[in-house]
């Protein structure tokens, strides 16, 4: 554990000129990123400094820029780096949003809306994996984000309104406190499908009159979005 805060607590490690991690970064980001038509340069930048092998278990941090999901524990995944770049710039964010992310995860996704929105609250429903990721996210200075543990169905309702939702699991069907809590004129990116089965990545806009509609971008496969025990 020592060994493991030390390395987290020492983000200029991840980020100085020359470093091999930061150029397998760029790199990720041109082949894999650019080159299948992400073109938000707010996300780009975004991609290009967030040191993500810092957000992705020891075992396979080698592994932090290549093209697909890797294992975080508990039975979840770090998205692939691409997914991650779809999703964000669906939000089309431009700095002074209020964000939820439902699944932190390890924290990447929350780290990278941190850069590009005024405030991100982001949800994990195992516990172990929220505690981690605040921790991680609050020793490489990520100071935009809260993180709590619960249950994302439920949202995070006295935080809401939300210019911007992303889901980073995948539900069967539109969670409805989720579309509840997107402000009028907000944009949610979020995996819709049975687990093991056809999903898509679909964008919900909310219009001024709460009216909603959906787009589905690509199929995408995402662990299954679950629900506390009630």
């Amino acid at each position: 554990m020592a060994l493991l805060l030390f390395c987290l607590a020492q983000p200029s490690l991840a980020q100085a000129p020359g470093d091999a991690y930061a150029q397998l970064r760029q790199a990720m980001v041109r082949t894999q990123i650019q080159a299948r038509g992400v073109t938000d340069p707010r996300v780009l930048e975004a991609l290009r400094e967030v040191p993500r092998h810092l957000f992705v278990p020891w075992p396979w941090r080698a592994l932090a820029y290549t093209d697909g999901p890797l294992p975080i524990g508990h039975g979840q995944t770090i998205s692939q780096p691409l997914v991650v770049a779809l999703m964000t710039e669906a939000l089309k964010l431009r700095g002074q949003e209020r964000v939820l992310e439902i699944g932190t995860g390890s924290g990447y996704q929350a780290a990278v809306l941190s850069l590009l929105a005024a405030e991100v609250y982001s949800i994990e429903i195992v516990p172990e994996l929220a505690r981690e990721a605040e921790q991680r996210l609050r020793l490489l200075g990520y100071s935009k984000v809260r993180v709590r543990a619960g249950d994302g169905y439920q949202g995070w309702p006295e935080a809401a309104p939300f210019a911007a939702i992303v889901v980073t699991a995948a539900p069967e069907s539109l969670p409805p406190r989720l579309l509840e809590q997107l402000a009028p004129g907000g944009r949610m990116a979020l995996p819709v499908g049975p687990a093991g089965g056809d999903q898509s990545l679909t964008l919900v806009e909310k219009d001024a009159e709460g009216r909603i509609k959906t787009t589905v971008l690509e199929p995408v496969r995402f662990v299954p979005m679950v629900k506390e025990a009630r």
